[in-house]
């Protein structure tokens, strides 16, 4: 590997140029697409618009049941009861009536396979701060703002059409994140293709998401449908070591959604690939050491680095290592001095720790008082006027 000195506190390392993925032609009004393990941003769309988000909202309630779950105020075998305000509710339901209390797991695959729009509020009015839907909405509100989704309002806890319910694709997909990662032991559910509740709803048995048949590695999240809204959908898929995440909405038609949310599937998997660029301990550079024992100590990765890069793949990219110095010593093996940044075409750029290769002490008396003289003198004869 070679390094070649751009100036005195800045190197530059020679390896892999990614040339710009092409970008993506999406005919759905917004759109958000992420690299799951380093939180890239793939595509951006209109994606921190306030949109209404339909059924997607209800991805908020199951975030707050499993919350529920983890902290004791819900058990996934306790019984809760039917409302006449949560049995009142159209569109696609568990068929649930006033007579029923329904387990928290059958409601939980009640809202993920079958969007039960009642099963949400039978989950809200359990967990609601009043014993309403309107009170637990306003908690899905506040709880959205302390999780980063500063673009989501909520009014209702399932998505039914209400004006002032909704929610940026960015922060879908930080919810649909958060999910995967807090809840891995609940995210199964949101790969199962058909739940039969009592019998009572062959026509709304099955779940929504497209891509779930399709054997490319889609397992979530949630789709939705409203007229204001258009349809969209929540969705996740695993190719070998690397996942995605996105949100699309305002498509125009069932076949839109689906055929779109297959292509960004593709799209994210095939135009961008992880690469190991470094491996830990190689030296990228030479910071220049203050009072030290030596003048110089190497600059390391701690741990390979591995970069999400768009393809194809060329050569000869021009990373740099940056750091401030001299540095004092003494330093200390392993201590953070620097950075290396790798720029990369149609995406952020890339910052990764370096740290020093080995200890350097600082140096005795007398060469530290050497140093100093030497110092002192360069600065008199820099200001020394011209003879």
């Amino acid at each position: 590997m070679r390094i070649s000195f751009l100036a005195k506190l800045v190197l530059s390392l020679t390896i892999l140029f990614p040339v710009a993925a092409s970008a993506l032609e999406l005919s759905a009004r917004a759109a958000y697409v992420i690299d799951y393990d380093s939180g890239t941003v793939l595509l951006s769309k209109n994606s921190e618009t306030p949109l209404p988000p339909a059924s997607m909202s209800k991805l908020m309630t199951l975030l707050m049941t499993f919350e529920a779950l983890e902290d004791g105020r819900l058990t996934l075998d306790q019984k809760l009861p039917v409302s006449e305000k949560a049995m009142s509710y159209g569109g696609s339901t568990m068929f649930l009536n006033t007579t029923d209390r329904v387990r928290v797991e059958d409601l939980l695959r009640g809202v993920v396979v079958l969007s039960g729009n009642d099963a949400c509020v039978v989950l809200a009015e359990a967990l609601s701060p009043d014993g309403t839907e309107a009170g637990f909405a306003r908690m899905m509100t506040e709880r959205a703002r302390q999780i980063g989704m500063k673009n989501s309002t909520f009014v209702n806890s399932n998505g039914w059409p209400a004006e002032g319910q909704l929610m940026s694709m960015q922060d879908l997909v930080i919810l649909a994140e958060r999910l995967i990662r807090e809840f891995p032991q609940y995210y199964s559910l949101f790969s199962e293709q058909e739940y039969l509740f009592d019998g009572r709803a062959p026509a709304n048995s099955r779940n929504r998401n497209p891509l779930l048949a399709l054997g490319i590695g889609a397992d979530g999240l949630k789709t939705g449908y409203t007229s204001d809204a258009g349809y969209g959908l929540v969705g996740s898929a695993v190719q070998g070591d690397r996942r995605v995440i996105f949100a699309l909405g305002g498509l125009g038609s069932v076949a839109d959604r689906a055929s779109e949310s297959e292509k960004v599937v593709n799209w994210a998997f095939r135009q961008f690939m992880k690469r190991n660029l470094v491996d830990a301990g190689v030296v990228l550079g030479e910071a220049d050491v203050w009072m030290g024992s030596q003048d110089s100590v190497g600059l390391v990765a701690a741990e390979d680095i591995e970069v999400l890069l768009s393809v194809p793949i060329a050569e000869n990219l021009n990373a740099r290592v940056e750091y401030e110095g001299p540095v004092q010593a003494p330093v200390q093996a392993g201590q953070t001095l620097g950075e290396l940044v790798i720029p990369r075409a149609g995406l952020s750029e890339v910052r990764v720790p370096l740290v020093a290769q080995n200890s350097v002490e600082g140096a005795g008396f007398l060469p530290r008082l050497l140093m100093s003289a030497e110092v002192l003198m360069r600065n008199l004869n820099e200001d020394s006027p011209d003879n």
